[in-house]
């Protein structure tokens, strides 16, 4: 890792991307407005320079809809998501893109190919990164878009990613709180069991580089005060940097009741492949579509070694 950044906000990233050439990006299945609205923006901001993939017909209309140059930009043809999904990876490698956008395409069609191909030392895993108005810092989610029921391994390999990646942006230290419905370790609550393992494997130096404790509520969490009350003596509660959700349903959610319901603005990237990918839905707003276009960027200039690492399992087990 060369260097970190500094600061508090998503908007800190941009500026630091900013010092960076455009990243060439592959976007797969390029065909819906909402989808080049984001990618005119992010390369308008001089992050990105994309390759469009899809209908070019299609994509060519939408761009004039949009006051673009329909010259302005390659475009692929490919006639189906499957089409498009295997294109956008023979350009990663093959060196032409640094990173995916995900498109008007399932986010299941995009892995398919990505877990075949792409695969790195490390489990592939998704972080967003929330900006709230009534928190202190950013807060790391993961994950919520692409392992579905992690077991202790994985859940391992998942908050490894994401404290890596948080030492990429910044956190020196990230307090990463293990999440279940309660603060106390019940056998009939199975998240609470690989909460305290993941604990002690922190403590025994199976995780590195962050402070884990858990199991620990949502409130808990985030909240000094809440912890206060219920008498819980932690190093994270009330100041967690990384939240690990105890399976996909969970973080989705919590991300998005955060979202619409507490008014944050959240990037999301995954990471663990050999180029960033960025998984943006329809709805994002443009802050969170610029902020992920310039944590893949980061990843790819500061981050250099991110797919070895040490530590990381040889290979990824189905997702």
């Amino acid at each position: 890792m060369n260097a970190k950044i500094s600061g508090a906000g998503l908007s800190v990233f941009l500026q630091q991307a900013e010092e960076y050439p455009p990243l060439p990006v592959a976007v797969v299945d390029a065909q819906e407005d909402h989808v080049l609205q984001g990618v005119l923006a992010a390369s308008k901001a001089g992050l990105i320079e994309p390759t469009l993939i899809g209908q070019p017909e299609v994509i060519q209309r939408l761009c004039r809809e949009q006051d673009c140059d329909a010259d302005r930009f390659p475009i692929i043809k490919a006639d189906s998501e499957t089409a498009a999904a295997r294109t956008g990876v023979e350009l990663i490698r093959d060196g032409k893109a640094h990173a995916l956008i995900k498109g008007w395409i399932h986010t299941d069609a995009l892995m398919r190919p990505v877990l075949a191909q792409l695969r790195t030392a490390r489990r592939i895993s998704h972080i967003f990164i929330a900006e709230l108005p009534r928190y202190s810092k950013l807060l790391y989610i993961t994950d919520a878009a692409i392992n579905i029921a992690p077991d202790l391994s994985i859940k391992a390999q998942i908050v490894q990613n994401a404290v890596d990646l948080a030492h990429m942006l910044g956190v020196e230290r990230p307090a990463v709180a293990v999440l279940s419905s309660v603060e106390l370790v019940k056998p009939a609550i199975p998240s609470t069991l690989d909460a305290a393992c993941l604990s002690k494997m922190a403590q025994r130096g199976q995780i590195t580089g962050a402070i884990l404790d858990g199991p620990l509520a949502f409130d808990n969490a985030i909240s000094y005060d809440a912890a206060k009350t219920k008498h819980i003596h932690s190093d994270v509660a009330g100041k967690a940097d990384i939240l690990l959700a105890p399976d996909l349903d969970a973080g989705n959610i919590l991300a998005k009741d955060l979202e619409y319901l507490a008014g944050a603005t959240i990037a999301g990237i995954v990471v663990g492949a050999q180029a960033p990918i960025m998984l943006p839905s329809r709805s994002d707003p443009p802050a969170a579509r610029l902020a992920s276009a310039a944590i893949a960027v980061l990843m790819h200039h500061l981050w250099p070694d991110y797919r070895y690492p040490d530590s990381a399992e040889k290979t990824n087990t189905t997702h």
